[in-house]
């Protein structure tokens, strides 16, 4: 059972979910893909990521495809081009990608990132949709303290439910200012590429971690995450078996030992680092 994690209105969300960036490309993946998406909602990952910019909208059909009658137990997460979040085409991506998910509302919708569009007639756009019941909740992805501080100065720019980052072991600049900021608001964290897309560095100590645990240098990396408080991972897994492996994170327990060499070999930053962005 995946550890749970709140958000400010109070309802909770699997802490390790499903992202879906780069699924829908290949068409002779597809099958296998949706028999991932399956399985991990079978294993309690019931919260899928998804947005307008993956393929185009091919992702968010492919997540119906796969789970359009599991809808009832799922956390369903899409975001907005940000040349789309005016008032009024916030609304109507919204419709758009309701409709390639086959479904009346999402749990979940976020600016994808900051663009020309004043955050006033952003939020705006958002609240109406909220109140339509069109989405239950609303936020915000690759915003740093600043974007997140002009935000809260915008009319309902305080009901922003979540910030989706890169975060992981070796990009950890959220911690210095980003993390703590987000704390105060009691806002959890979203973090993207919790495993660096497969690219984690080589080196010793994750993988002697792993000999310890039993398990590979990514399901490390990912367990660590995974014991950092309020914050929601989603890794993509486009088999079965990489399904498994993400489930099998929750499972580690890092120790003190552990995570202080973890600490050592990718230090926590001690300065200012701008938001980092795949």
């Amino acid at each position: 059972m995946s550890p749970k994690v709140t958000l400010p209105r109070g309802d909770t969300v699997p802490a390790l979910g499903q992202g879906t960036w780069q699924i829908a490309e290949t068409a002779s993946r597809r099958a296998q893909e949706i028999e991932a998406l399956r399985l991990g909602v079978e294993l309690g990952m019931t919260l899928i990521d998804t947005a307008e910019m993956y393929g185009e909208g091919a992702a968010e059909k492919l997540v119906a495809e796969a789970l359009a009658d599991q809808r009832e137990r799922l956390f369903l997460v899409s975001k907005v081009y940000p040349h789309n979040a005016s008032r009024q085409g916030v609304a109507q991506a919204c419709e758009r990608s309701l409709k390639r998910l086959r479904t009346d509302r999402l749990d979940l919708y976020l600016l994808h990132w900051r663009g020309g569009v004043p955050l006033e007639e952003t939020v705006a756009g958002l609240e109406e949709l909220r109140r339509a019941g069109k989405i239950r909740h609303w936020g915000v992805s690759n915003f740093d303290v600043d974007d997140m501080e002009e935000l809260f100065r915008v009319p309902a720019g305080e009901n922003c439910a979540t910030n989706q980052v890169l975060y992981n072991v070796t990009r950890r600049g959220p911690e210095f200012d980003l993390i703590p900021w987000m704390a105060e608001q009691r806002m959890p964290l979203m973090a993207y590429s919790p495993i660096e897309q497969g690219r984690l560095p080589r080196g010793d100590v994750l993988q002697r971690i792993g000999q310890k645990h039993g398990a590979s240098p990514f399901q490390i990396a990912l367990a660590w995450l995974l014991q950092k408080p309020d914050v929601i991972a989603i890794p993509k897994a486009s088999s079965p078996d990489h399904v498994r492996d993400n489930h099998r994170a929750l499972e580690i327990r890092l120790d003190k030992e552990d995570l202080e060499a973890i600490d050592a070999e990718f230090p926590t930053p001690r300065r200012k680092r701008p938001l980092e962005m795949i």
